[in-house]
């Protein structure tokens, strides 16, 4: 499962590099077992993307969640879906699966790692802040990221 952030200045430079990542993290082992050799394509695995606005959450002051460093709603949309285009382009489109984007969903996971990491875009944006650029958290789990 990857749970998929978009920052308001992401471009899509930042969603070539996530999607070239998430492809090919290593995070299972090989036929010989070892370790962290083994990534989607290698397994044949899916992958499950959920749009999560949620991640580039903050709080304020008064200890209330913020979202302002999320994308707005109708660009976020079309960078989410331009994500999953580069993923089924870049993979198998039968193994690319999504949620429905900006809907409240109940998404269950079973971590069998755990195993849970950050990727984000090797393209650094100055915003003036320590935030991430994209965020994927891919989940070692049942046989999806």
């Amino acid at each position: 499962m990857a749970l998929v952030g978009l920052h308001e200045n992401d471009t899509e430079e930042n969603l070539k590099d996530c999607c070239r990542k998430l492809l090919a993290v290593k995070l299972w082992e090989n036929d010989n077992g070892g370790q962290w050799r083994h990534g989607v394509k290698q397994r044949n695995l899916e992958i499950l993307c959920v749009s999560q606005f949620t991640l580039y959450g903050t709080l304020s002051k008064k200890n209330q969640p913020d979202y302002k460093l999320a994308m707005k709603s109708i660009p976020a949309k079309e960078m989410y879906d331009r994500f999953l285009t580069m993923l089924k382009e870049s993979y198998k489109p039968e193994k690319i699966f999504d949620g429905q984007f900006g809907a409240m969903m109940d998404v269950e996971l079973i971590n069998d790692g755990p195993v849970t990491l950050v990727i984000e875009s090797d393209q650094v944006l100055n915003v003036g802040s320590d935030y991430s650029i994209t965020n994927n958290n891919v989940n070692d789990g049942d046989g999806a990221t």
